[in-house]
């Protein structure tokens, strides 16, 4: 079989997929975000704090890369890397980025844009502390993105980086940063299998948010 008569053959939303009321969202976009986590998970999603992150390069070309989220709340979305990092450094020359949730249990997207600012040491060292032992040996692994000539380099630098990591795990890392993208736009979509996907944007002006349906 052709590859692309495959992709003919794939089905999406194979499931009984729930309802969204627009009528009844919440005047802010924060706390139907985390409704909808929420239920993600309890619906059986494999990792629903996995997201795509989308940054622009030095010369204007989109980039873009799974990662996870680390909190939302009042501040922004959060999420953390190397500043040293191609999205680390594409953030300090270009701070804006766009972020992307699917959780196809559920049929539901969220989309989210908005300015990136980095945190403060204190708060980048203390996300990184919070974090399991294998996060800490990764980041004082380091040298996220650049050319690795033989993967025996990786795993001798690796091993010693888990040693350190169970020794002290306390151990800073200068160039662990935490993120916070502040949103200016948030959109809800739920898929139909009528395809009558409901479209749900939220655009902050001023202080204050503003929400209307989009046309699937």
């Amino acid at each position: 079989m052709e590859f692309h008569e495959f992709l003919h053959t794939l089905r999406v939303w194979d499931v009984d997929l729930p309802r969204f009321d627009p009528d009844t969202a919440p005047a802010a976009p924060l706390p139907l975000f985390q409704e909808w986590l929420m239920h993600a998970a309890g619906a059986g999603q494999a990792e629903p704090h996995t997201m795509s992150l989308a940054t622009v390069d030095e010369e204007g070309r989109p980039d873009i890369r799974t990662l996870m989220l680390h909190d939302a709340d009042a501040d922004g979305w959060h999420f953390a890397s190397h500043s040293t990092s191609a999205k680390g450094r594409q953030l300090a020359a270009r701070p804006v980025a766009a972020l992307g949730f699917y959780w196809p249990a559920v049929g539901r997207q969220v989309r989210v844009r908005g300015a990136v600012t980095p945190a403060g040491q204190a708060a980048s060292q203390a996300d990184l502390h919070a974090r399991s032992t294998g996060a800490l040996a990764a980041a004082l692994v380091g040298r996220m993105s650049e050319v690795l000539d033989d993967w025996r380099e990786l795993e001798a630098v690796s091993a010693s980086a888990w040693e350190r990591a169970h020794a002290d795990p306390r151990t800073p890392v200068p160039t662990w940063t935490r993120y916070v993208l502040k949103p200016t736009e948030v959109e809800f979509f739920q898929g139909d299998a009528q395809r009558r996907h409901v479209r749900l944007r939220y655009r902050r002006e001023a202080s204050a948010w503003t929400s209307e349906l989009l046309w699937p």
